[in-house]
């Protein structure tokens, strides 16, 4: 009796596993949602506007819009430029320790 249980078991909540992960409640979470690190977030930015505040998933930065250079951390108080763009920033060690090395998005191609 206890297999037959955990087979039904395992096929009820196979549908609801696959379904959460087509949601996104882990990874591949849509702008606004809350994160804990870039890779969870379609956009690969995990983003929070202060040390207080919630992370939550936003958009790269576009052209001339302030960024991060892209670091270890997973979070950003500036997101990193979308692609083909580079963040101009200062990248001294005290800048990214104390998370202050921000820039503006170019096209190196100007």
């Amino acid at each position: 009796v206890l297999p037959a249980c955990l087979l039904l078991a395992l096929l009820l909540l196979a549908p609801a596993l696959s379904a959460q992960h087509e949601r996104g409640l882990i990874f591949n979470l849509d702008i606004g949602e809350l994160c804990m690190q870039s890779a969870q977030c379609k956009s690969g930015c995990c983003h929070r506007l202060n040390g207080l505040s919630l992370a939550r998933c936003a958009p790269k930065a576009a052209e001339f819009q302030a960024c991060s250079p892209k670091s270890i951390y997973g979070v950003y108080y500036k997101c990193p430029c979308e692609r083909g763009l580079t963040c101009d920033a200062d990248k001294t060690i005290v800048g990214s320790i104390t998370n202050s090395d921000f820039g503006v998005c170019k096209d190196p191609q100007d």
